[in-house]
């Protein structure tokens, strides 16, 4: 099977593929052992994925093969342990099973009307929105007023914070060919130092303001009283959602014993229908806008990623089974094991493979632009985050600091640490929030014409109407904020 990624293709054995998820097995057995020993990683609340992750990286080129190297030129652990062939399975996993995370947010769950996804979702996007677009304020003026003067680089590494912080690996490696074509080719290697560095300090900064949080009370969830995450699977032997009625229940139990095959298979197949249809919505998009605007050679819709639609691939068959009286075919329990496993492989294989050497070149112009970026989104998240979030700032907050600094993968990994029960409907508000989100930012349209804009109109332009669409999301966000809360103040009283 050959995978395309960017502009190179891939050619895999699926022997390679299949060892390179055993591997990923191995791994997060040791992370767990290493954690399990090591008491300021369980106190920093660090998942057993992330050890696995840094553990993995440890053994790669970066580190034991650039240490192997010096020492005895030409060793056969220059390369590190895992053989090239598995870390390329492992650099593309991230990008794929993050698909299968969103596709699982909303089977097995009651769907609320477009209003009530609206109110949900409104804070989250005004947030998400406010990060984004003032990564692109802040790029733009550091490189207007340091970077091209100072460093005569091409202004489009104004844009570079939000393609590699807000999109991650993935967007960076498919901008790579756009910068190469608009003259900025050293943008390709900045960007995936600049993503390496947002997965690293969203891990680190995310795990820090959550010990900040826990001790300063911004959390409202109160994990001791909690079950653990262990304590889902003893809900009915763990096909059950603790909200399924007497009917489902029964239905389920008789569907199981009529089952020729194992309820998590019949439960991943539901997933990969969700999938499914997210792709055919995106393929559908990629013909509109060949027969519209593609026409002028303008092309942004294969920028944006799958796994917003596999989001809306998901509410679709939620709602089919609800129409047709058939949700006990789904089980919310197993749904969220395959999620949970889906998000473990994306933690895991994004570490492993950050490419420590990118981050050598151009190291000034480099350090300013992540020591930028890392301010602008914790900055924002302390500071806006209790005044456009209404509820639960903390635990909502979190997962899209994460997302703005790497990988959604890191979003939801942040959401889980403080939150793991879900208990502040923090997941359902930031998957809502992709709906409105990713076509536009973080990999999507406007993303992928940052560059050709910039190049075309200059970046001042640029900048000011980036600076008009930061105002715009934070006046509406301050005005959402006080309506949210004015209008929860009668609902305590009754």
């Amino acid at each position: 099977p050959s995978t395309h990624y960017g502009t190179f293709i891939t050619m895999f054995k699926l022997i390679t593929v299949f060892w390179a998820f055993i591997l990923i097995a191995v791994l997060i057995l040791v992370g767990r052992l290493i954690r399990q020993r090591i008491g300021l990683l369980r106190s920093l609340f660090i998942p057993s994925s992330i050890v696995a992750g840094v553990v993995a990286l440890l053994l790669g080129p970066g580190v034991l093969g650039a240490i192997a190297n010096s020492v005895t030129p030409g060793s056969p652990l220059a390369t590190g342990v895992f053989a090239p062939e598995i870390r390329d399975v492992w650099s593309q996993s991230p990008s794929i099973f993050i698909n299968i995370v969103f596709a699982c947010l909303f089977l097995g769950e009651p769907i609320p009307g477009p209003g009530d996804i609206w109110r949900k979702a409104a804070p989250q996007v005004a947030f998400g929105q406010t990060l984004a677009w003032g990564q692109y304020v802040v790029g733009l003026l550091l490189s207007m007023l340091i970077l091209t003067p100072v460093f005569g680089m091409s202004p489009i590494a104004g844009a570079l914070i939000e393609i590699t912080f807000e999109g991650g690996h993935g967007t960076a490696a498919g901008m790579a060919g756009t910068l190469q074509e608009l003259g900025f080719p050293e943008g390709a290697d900045l960007a995936l130092g600049l993503a390496t560095v947002g997965i690293v300090s969203g891990i680190v900064a995310g795990t820090w303001l959550i010990n900040w949080g826990h001790r300063h009370h911004h959390i409202q969830v109160n994990q001791l009283e909690t079950g653990t995450l262990d304590d889902e699977l003893t809900l009915e032997d763990g096909h059950h959602h603790p909200l399924d009625s007497a009917e489902t229940r029964a239905a389920r139990v008789r569907l199981i014993q009529d089952l020729l095959i194992d309820p998590l298979s019949l439960n991943f197949a539901f997933v990969g229908l969700a999938i499914i249809i997210g792709w055919f919505i995106l393929e559908g998009l990629k013909a509109l806008e060949a027969a519209t605007w593609g026409t002028t050679g303008l092309k942004l819709i294969p920028y944006v990623p799958l796994f917003p639609m596999a989001v809306i691939g998901g509410i679709v068959v939620q709602i089919v089974l609800v129409k047709l009286n058939r949700t006990y075919l789904i089980s919310r329990p197993l749904i969220a094991r395959i999620g949970g496993v889906a998000l473990d492989v994306p933690i895991v294989t994004a570490l492993a493979t950050i490419s420590l050497a990118a981050i050598g070149a151009n190291f000034g112009p480099f350090v300013l632009l992540a020591i930028a970026g890392i301010l602008w989104n914790v900055l924002v998240f302390v500071f806006l985050g209790p005044r456009l979030l209404p509820s639960y700032w903390f635990e909502r907050g979190v997962g899209d600091m994460g997302q703005s600094m790497g990988v959604t993968s890191t979003g939801l990994l942040l959401i889980r640490m403080v939150d793991p029960q879900n208990r502040s409907g923090a997941l359902e508000s930031f998957a809502y929030k992709q709906l409105f989100f990713e076509p536009i930012v973080g990999g999507g349209l406007f993303t992928a014409a940052a560059p050709a804009l910039i190049t075309q109109f200059g970046p001042f332009p640029v900048f000011l109407l980036t600076s008009a669409l930061l105002v715009f999301w934070l006046v509406f966000g301050f005005v959402n904020f006080k309506r949210m809360r004015q209008a929860d103040v009668p609902s305590q009283l009754s």
